[in-house]
Protein backbone atom coordinates (compact mmCIF):
# COMPACT_ATOMS: atom_id res chain seq x y z
CA UNK A 1 0.00 0.00 0.00
CA UNK A 2 2.69 2.53 1.09
CA UNK A 3 4.70 1.65 -2.44
CA UNK A 4 1.65 2.16 -4.20
CA UNK A 5 0.85 5.87 -2.95
CA UNK A 6 4.48 6.73 -3.54
CA UNK A 7 4.99 7.10 0.48
CA UNK A 8 7.50 4.27 0.62
CA UNK A 9 9.80 6.64 -1.88
CA UNK A 10 9.20 10.14 0.25
CA UNK A 11 9.50 7.78 3.19
CA UNK A 12 13.15 6.49 2.09
CA UNK A 13 14.17 10.27 1.11
CA UNK A 14 13.21 11.60 4.16
CA UNK A 15 15.93 9.02 5.48
CA UNK A 16 18.56 9.95 3.33
CA UNK A 17 18.23 13.45 3.83
CA UNK A 18 17.90 13.07 7.43
CA UNK A 19 21.28 10.92 7.14
CA UNK A 20 22.91 13.46 4.86
CA UNK A 21 22.46 16.18 7.38
CA UNK A 22 23.69 14.50 10.23
CA UNK A 23 27.01 13.35 8.35
CA UNK A 24 27.26 16.93 7.03
CA UNK A 25 26.95 18.23 10.81
CA UNK A 26 30.30 15.89 11.66
CA UNK A 27 32.27 16.99 8.53
CA UNK A 28 31.39 20.59 9.22
CA UNK A 29 32.14 19.87 12.96
CA UNK A 30 35.56 18.30 12.20
CA UNK A 31 36.37 21.25 10.25
CA UNK A 32 36.88 23.15 13.70
CA UNK A 33 39.17 20.82 15.33
CA UNK A 34 41.72 23.10 16.86
CA UNK A 35 39.97 25.97 17.56
CA UNK A 36 40.25 27.73 21.06
CA UNK A 37 38.10 27.51 23.72
CA UNK A 38 36.27 31.24 24.82
CA UNK A 39 33.91 31.31 27.04
CA UNK A 40 30.82 32.73 25.60
CA UNK A 41 32.39 32.44 21.91
CA UNK A 42 30.40 31.68 18.73
CA UNK A 43 32.46 31.22 16.17
CA UNK A 44 35.86 30.07 14.71
CA UNK A 45 37.30 33.80 14.72
CA UNK A 46 36.57 34.70 18.58
CA UNK A 47 36.80 30.75 20.18
CA UNK A 48 33.81 28.45 20.96
CA UNK A 49 32.54 27.43 24.54
CA UNK A 50 30.47 24.28 23.99
CA UNK A 51 26.75 25.44 23.53
CA UNK A 52 28.39 28.18 21.39
CA UNK A 53 30.06 25.55 19.29
CA UNK A 54 26.99 23.28 19.07
CA UNK A 55 25.22 26.74 17.86
CA UNK A 56 27.13 27.85 15.25
CA UNK A 57 27.59 24.21 13.58
CA UNK A 58 24.01 23.81 13.33
CA UNK A 59 23.06 27.27 11.94
CA UNK A 60 26.12 27.08 9.71
CA UNK A 61 25.32 23.57 8.55
CA UNK A 62 21.49 23.06 8.20
CA UNK A 63 20.06 26.55 8.57
CA UNK A 64 19.12 25.68 12.32
CA UNK A 65 19.10 28.06 14.76
CA UNK A 66 19.35 26.22 18.34
CA UNK A 67 19.02 28.53 21.58
CA UNK A 68 22.19 29.82 23.31
CA UNK A 69 22.75 27.33 26.50
CA UNK A 70 23.16 23.51 26.70
CA UNK A 71 20.47 23.52 29.32
CA UNK A 72 18.38 25.05 26.87
CA UNK A 73 19.15 23.39 24.03
CA UNK A 74 18.34 20.05 25.94
CA UNK A 75 15.05 21.41 26.40
CA UNK A 76 14.32 22.60 23.23
CA UNK A 77 15.36 18.96 21.62
CA UNK A 78 13.77 15.57 22.07
CA UNK A 79 15.23 12.97 24.39
CA UNK A 80 16.43 9.89 22.93
CA UNK A 81 18.13 6.76 24.40
CA UNK A 82 22.15 6.48 24.78
CA UNK A 83 21.47 2.86 22.30
CA UNK A 84 19.79 5.43 19.52
CA UNK A 85 22.52 7.86 19.07
CA UNK A 86 23.65 8.50 15.92
CA UNK A 87 25.70 11.33 14.60
CA UNK A 88 24.28 14.98 14.79
CA UNK A 89 22.88 14.04 17.89
CA UNK A 90 23.74 16.05 20.85
CA UNK A 91 25.35 14.49 24.02
CA UNK A 92 25.24 16.51 27.21
CA UNK A 93 27.19 16.01 30.37
CA UNK A 94 27.00 17.48 34.22
CA UNK A 95 30.79 19.20 34.49
CA UNK A 96 29.70 21.87 36.77
CA UNK A 97 27.27 20.19 39.55
CA UNK A 98 24.10 20.94 37.76
CA UNK A 99 22.23 18.99 35.03
CA UNK A 100 23.16 19.67 30.92
CA UNK A 101 26.26 21.87 32.19
CA UNK A 102 27.94 20.89 28.67
CA UNK A 103 26.86 19.87 25.53
CA UNK A 104 28.62 18.40 22.57
CA UNK A 105 27.85 16.52 18.99
CA UNK A 106 27.78 12.79 18.68
CA UNK A 107 30.29 11.88 16.18
CA UNK A 108 29.72 8.25 16.11
CA UNK A 109 31.20 5.26 17.44
CA UNK A 110 31.36 6.22 21.40
CA UNK A 111 33.04 9.44 20.11
CA UNK A 112 31.63 13.17 20.40
CA UNK A 113 32.99 16.49 19.01
CA UNK A 114 33.31 19.92 21.03
CA UNK A 115 34.62 22.73 22.43
CA UNK A 116 35.82 21.46 26.48
CA UNK A 117 37.30 24.06 28.87
CA UNK A 118 39.48 27.20 28.97
CA UNK A 119 42.56 26.29 27.69
CA UNK A 120 41.82 23.57 25.48
CA UNK A 121 40.47 23.81 22.01
CA UNK A 122 37.80 22.09 19.69
CA UNK A 123 38.49 18.18 19.80
CA UNK A 124 36.77 14.89 19.56
CA UNK A 125 36.52 12.57 22.86
CA UNK A 126 35.59 9.30 23.58
CA UNK A 127 32.35 9.37 25.61
CA UNK A 128 33.63 5.76 27.44
CA UNK A 129 36.66 7.46 29.57
CA UNK A 130 35.45 7.68 33.02
CA UNK A 131 35.27 11.44 33.28
CA UNK A 132 32.39 11.89 30.80
CA UNK A 133 30.69 8.21 31.75
CA UNK A 134 30.34 9.75 34.80
CA UNK A 135 29.05 12.99 33.93
CA UNK A 136 26.79 12.24 30.97
CA UNK A 137 23.31 13.53 31.45
CA UNK A 138 21.77 12.50 28.50
CA UNK A 139 21.01 12.44 24.48
CA UNK A 140 18.48 14.45 22.69
CA UNK A 141 17.88 14.88 19.09
CA UNK A 142 16.87 17.72 16.99
CA UNK A 143 13.18 16.83 15.83
CA UNK A 144 13.40 16.59 11.87
CA UNK A 145 12.15 19.50 10.00
CA UNK A 146 12.68 21.54 12.98
CA UNK A 147 13.58 24.81 11.21
CA UNK A 148 14.19 27.33 14.02
CA UNK A 149 14.48 27.55 18.05
CA UNK A 150 11.30 26.92 20.14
Amino acid sequence: MLADKGLLNRITEAGTHVQNQASGLVVSAMGFLGVPYRRGGNSAESGFDCSGFVKAIYEQTIGLVLPRSAAQQAAATQTIDKSELRPGDLVFFNTMRRAFSHVGIYVGNGKFIHSPKPGAEVRVEDMGLAYWARRYDGARRVPAGSTAAP
